[in-house]
Formats: structure tokens, sequence, C-alpha cells
């Protein structure tokens, strides 16, 4: 049995930072630090497949399912399920903490919109 102990690693972002805590062949677990009135790009995924829960602080989400566009604000314990083909947008309405959980396929972003100019190859 092979047990280490590691920090993670953070990985910084135009809107924040994430904490990347688990990193296996099978699934990622995330902190993503939304900065105060900063957003991630409008995305989808192909097969990606990520829940997420607000720890701390105020968080909207734009999301797009069967070509209904709506917005819906997070509290503190609420949960999101993001299915692959779902467009969505994290955008921190006060800092915030986001646990994720997801699929290991950190690189299948397809970017929409972004405000950092970032393209469709770069993650999050």
């Amino acid at each position: 049995m092979n047990t280490q102990v590691y920090q993670g690693r953070i990985v910084e972002k135009p809107w924040g930072y994430e904490l990347i805590w688990a990193h296996t062949d099978r699934y990622v677990g995330k902190i993503l630090h939304i900065k105060k009135g900063e957003s991630l790009s409008y995305q989808y995924h192909r097969v990606k497949d990520e829940t997420i829960r607000l720890l701390s602080g105020s968080m909207d989400m734009d999301i797009e399912g069967d070509g209904v566009k709506s917005r819906i604000s997070l509290n503190p314990g609420e949960c999101l399920h993001i299915v692959p083909g779902m467009k969505h947008r994290m955008i921190g309405v006060e800092d915030c903490e986001v646990l994720e959980v997801s699929t290991p396929e950190l690189d299948d972003v397809v970017r929409l919109e972004d405000r950092y100019g970032r393209t469709k190859g770069d993650e999050r």
C-alpha cells in the first residue's frame, strides 16, 4: 500500500484560484475560490461530469439546458449537478469557495464566452 500525505496544488486563475486536492484516473476534487465580481467562462463539457457545492460566500450560476437559459443563486450548502453538454458559468457575487467533484477530464472545456480572453484550449 502506497500512502502519502500531501497538500494538493494551487492553480492560479484570473478569477481566483483552484486547489486541486485529489486527482486520480477516476475522479478529481477541487476547491474553487472565486473573487467577488469575477466569473469563470461560459462553457460546457463533452464528457466531464461534475457536482458542485457552495461552501461559503454567494454565487450565481448561468445555466442552459434544453435551450433554456436561466440564472440561479446558490447559498452555502446548496449543490448542483452539471452534466455533459450543460452550458454553465459560475459568478462570484461575494468571495466564495466552491467544492467541485468531477470525472478526471480537466481539459474537457468548450469555452463559449470568456472575459479574460482565454481560448477553448485553456483549462478553466
